[in-house]
């Protein structure tokens, strides 16, 4: 039996059994895990409360056969309460805890960078200081970035030459010139454009200051980026305001 520690983002549970509960967690330092957190699911549970979706814990783990075991579970921050309270800030969250667990994908695979994003997109969510629409483009985008699949704003996605350019192709990875245009591209407003940039790199001035249709459309281009390179749909996208 081999004992861990690490911190981690409650993201998905599943009913085990009578009274367990296998909990999904993108964790600091070992990157996704499935764990059994057993007997969670009875009223006099010592954790059960504390491994809920949204929720930041500090945890103690031991390797099991095909599970790991939760052995440990103290709360560092409880974003559940706050997002469950607001709909657009809920459906933003539970979007991108599905996107969490997606991008990353390979269990036990370090993470950092994700974990980070995600911890960051929860927090600033759960403040309320930023409309949940833009902190969710925000968080998607950036996660893309990480995992090596970041649009391409400025120049072609498939010569490389600077733009502007017009026309933007989901399955080319982008932006695209004249000559690089395959079939099936759309012709976003410069502002939209413009809005997924500020995203991507973190002006927040630019993003606030953007039009309501630009929003709107840049939230429509980012979710078609978002699903075409992960291959599988994101359902709770369905479920965000995005009008």
């Amino acid at each position: 039996m081999s004992l861990y520690r690490d911190e981690g983002i409650v993201l998905r549970t599943q009913k085990l059994g009578e009274a367990d509960r296998i909990v999904t967690l993108l964790t600091r330092r070992t990157g996704l895990v499935r764990a059994v957190g057993k007997g969670v699911r009875r009223t006099k549970s010592r954790f059960g409360a504390r491994l809920e979706p949204f929720s930041h814990v500090d945890l103690q783990l031991y390797t099991g056969r095909n599970l790991d075991v939760v052995t440990q579970a103290d709360t560092l921050h409880a974003y559940g309460g706050v997002l469950v309270a607001d709909y657009p800030r809920y459906t933003a969250g539970t979007a991108m805890l599905e996107t969490a667990e997606k991008i990353v994908s390979v269990e036990k695979d370090p993470s950092l960078r994700q974990f980070l994003l995600l911890w960051g997109g929860l927090r600033t969510l759960a403040e309320g200081v930023r409309e949940p629409r833009l902190v969710l483009d925000a968080y998607l985008l950036r996660s893309l970035a990480v995992a090596g699949y970041a649009p391409a704003l400025e120049e072609c996605a498939r010569c490389g030459s600077q733009g502007p350019h017009r026309d933007f192709a989901v399955h080319a990875g982008g932006m695209v010139c004249s000559l690089c245009r395959p079939a099936g591209t759309v012709k976003p407003s410069p502002a939209a454009v413009a809005l997924m940039a500020a995203l991507l790199r973190g002006d927040w001035e630019t993003a606030e200051a953007s039009a309501e249709r630009d929003r709107t459309e840049c939230s429509g281009l980012v979710a078609a980026y978002l699903q075409w390179h992960l291959e599988n749909g994101i359902r709770s996208l369905r479920l965000v305001e995005r009008a």
